[in-house]
C-alpha cells in the first residue's frame, strides 16, 4: 500500500509538472524539485539534477507542439540557446560544490524573484 501512495505521489508530481511546463514554458523544477525533496524525501542535490533529466521529456513534448503552431521567435532561440548551454554546463559542474544549505537559498531566492516578476 505504501508503494502504491508514494506511486501515486510521484505520477501527480509529475502531471503537476508537465501541466506547468506546457501553460507556462517553464515551472517543471519549480515545481519537481521542491516535492522531490519535501514530499520524496530526495536530497537535495539529487533533486536539481533528477529534475533536469525529468524537464527534459516536459521539454520536447512542448517543444514539438509549440513548433506545430509556429510560437518560436528563432532569433531568440539561437542566442539564449547559447548562452543556456554555456549557463547549463557550468551549472552542472557547480552544482555539487555548493553546500545544501546555501543550494536551498539559491534556489528559494530565484523562486521569490521570478513570482515578484510575474506579479509586478
Amino acid at each position: 500500500m505504501r508503494d502504491r501512495y508514494k506511486l501515486i505521489k510521484v505520477v501527480t508530481i509529475g502531471i503537476i509538472a508537465g501541466l506547468c511546463n506546457g501553460l507556462f514554458g517553464s515551472g517543471g523544477g519549480i515545481i519537481v524539485v521542491p516535492a522531490m525533496i519535501y514530499l520524496l524525501g530526495i536530497e537535495e542535490h539529487d533533486a536539481h539534477a533528477t529534475a533536469i533529466l525529468v524537464i527534459l521529456p516536459l521539454s520536447l513534448v512542448s517543444v514539438f507542439i509549440y513548433f506545430r503552431s509556429n510560437h518560436f521567435d528563432w532569433s531568440m532561440v539561437w542566442k539564449v540557446g547559447l548562452g543556456s548551454i554555456i549557463g547549463a554546463g557550468f551549472g552542472a559542474w557547480l552544482l555539487p560544490r555548493i553546500p545544501v544549505n546555501i543550494l536551498s537559498k539559491i534556489f528559494a531566492g530565484f523562486m521569490i524573484l521570478a513570482g515578484l516578476r510575474m506579479i509586478f
